[in-house]
């Protein structure tokens, strides 16, 4: 009746003088016991699970802490009655899904816990999201599902190309569909590094023409480590170290009070520019593909007027 094992069951039905009522009650009591005494474990392991039905899809990710329980035939039961009670209620939320109703009647939260006491490890519903638009396709790595992504298109694609995209969500791992919806804080975040980057540059320049004007190897002194094993080498004589390390300090600041800011504006915008071709959908070289064609490209050589218009994707094996 409840999948407990059978010492687990013996001693509910003990303590509940043989009503068997009350017994499943403590076995459930005892579930969300060993829940919260692992709440602080980390689930790395789980399950991604995705379905569509007409222009509704969903994907959820039910975690666990090892990889043996995820594989376990029970666990991945529990992961698809979740994913077919999130495709059914269609709910905005997580919060929302573990209220939905599986088809044995009991909640999505009381689902959970009940394996997890049976596991005794911990269960969480690490993910869920959903989509509705005219056409949904979905793609889960066959070979440990544990990685998926459903994409939603503005019109009917062929089944081939909607699969492709979706293989393309999942293994390239876009930020956003395009340059214009990539989030404000990451397009902020990419800036400030593209700049940082390109000043360093510019003054690692002037101090490699600097050194090599003086006859110095920068090669030989691109760190303090490396000017001393280089002078116990011989490679350095103890004055060109210290004539290095001078150099290095009086240039690179020199240069740093004199970068000029429009060209370094002009590069970091180039690197942003770069970064949205490497990370955003519709820029990605489609790896699908026979030629190097972007996504959009590709998707507009099959239907003009389509494209993707969001999608979501969540994996249990990214670093």
């Amino acid at each position: 009746m409840t999948g407990a094992g059978m010492m687990d069951c013996k001693k509910a039905l003990v303590e509940a003088e043989g009503d068997f009522a009350r017994a499943q009650e403590i076995i459930r009591e005892k579930g969300k016991l060993v829940a919260a005494k692992r709440a602080d474990r980390e689930t790395t392991e789980g399950a991604v699970k995705v379905r569509v039905e007409g222009n509704k899809a969903i994907i959820i990710c039910l975690g666990c802490e090892t990889d043996f329980v995820s594989q376990n035939s029970e666990f991945q039961a529990l992961a698809n009655a979740i994913a077919d009670a999130a495709i059914k209620c269609f709910p905005e939320d997580v919060e929302a899904l573990k209220a939905c109703k599986t088809a044995s009647g009991e909640t999505v939260e009381d689902a959970i816990s009940q394996q997890t006491g049976k596991s005794g490890e911990k269960h969480t519903l690490a993910f869920y999201r959903k989509v509705e638009a005219p056409y949904v396709s979905q793609y889960v790595h066959a070979i440990n599902g544990k990685l998926g992504a459903i994409v939603a298109f503005n019109k009917v694609v062929p089944e081939e190309l909607g699969k492709g995209v979706a293989m393309q969500v999942v293994s390239m791992n876009p930020v956003s569909v395009s340059a214009a919806d990539c989030p404000a804080d990451v397009v902020e975040k990419e800036r400030q590094v593209a700049v940082e980057k390109t000043k360093e540059e510019q003054i690692q320049k002037a101090v490699d023409a600097a050194l090599k004007k003086a006859g110095i190897n920068p090669a030989h002194c691109d760190s303090e480590d490396h000017i001393e094993s280089n002078t116990a080498k011989g490679w350095l004589t103890p004055e060109q170290a210290q004539q290095a390390r001078e150099i290095k300090v009086k240039v690179a600041a020199e240069k740093a009070a004199n970068l000029p800011e429009q060209m370094i504006q002009n590069i970091a915008n180039g690197r942003v520019q770069k970064f949205f071709k490497e990370c955003t959908l519709e820029e990605q070289e489609y790896q699908m593909g026979d030629g190097k064609v972007s996504v959009k490209d590709a998707i507009a050589a099959v239907d003009k007027e389509a494209k993707v218009i969001a999608f979501h994707r969540f994996s249990l094996t990214d670093d």
